[in-house]
C-alpha cells in the first residue's frame, strides 16, 4: 500500500516538474471558451479542443491572425447556414490577448 501511494506522488511530482516550465512567466496559459471565442456555441466540443490547441500553438502574432481571421469566416458561414446571428466581435481577444500577455511574438 504505502509503495502504491509513493509511486503515486512522485508520478505526480514529476509530472508537475515537467509541465510547469513551459507556463513559467507567463501566467495562465490561454483558454477558448464561451467568452472569447467567436463561434463558439457553433462549434462542437472535439472542434473546441482543437482550436484551442491550434490557438496554443502559435508563435507568432501573423500566423495567429491568419488562423483567427480564418476561423471567423467559417463561423460566419456556419452562422448564416443555420439562420443564427453571432454577436459583434469584441476586440483585444484571441490573438490580440495572446500578444499581450506574452504567450505570442
Amino acid at each position: 500500500m504505502k509503495k502504491t501511494v509513493y509511486a503515486l506522488i512522485a508520478a505526480v511530482l514529476v509530472a508537475g516538474l515537467t509541465i510547469a516550465p513551459a507556463y513559467a512567466g507567463k501566467g495562465s496559459p490561454w483558454a477558448a471558451d464561451q467568452g472569447n471565442t467567436w463561434g463558439w456555441q457553433l462549434m462542437t466540443p472535439q472542434e473546441r479542443t482543437e482550436h484551442q490547441t491550434k490557438m496554443r500553438s502559435f508563435k507568432t502574432y501573423d500566423e495567429c491572425k491568419t488562423y483567427q481571421t480564418e476561423h471567423h469566416k467559417q463561423m460566419e458561414a456556419r452562422a448564416k447556414e443555420k439562420g443564427v446571428t453571432l454577436p459583434p466581435m469584441g476586440s483585444g481577444y484571441g490573438c490580440d490577448n495572446m500578444k499581450a500577455r506574452g504567450f505570442i511574438k
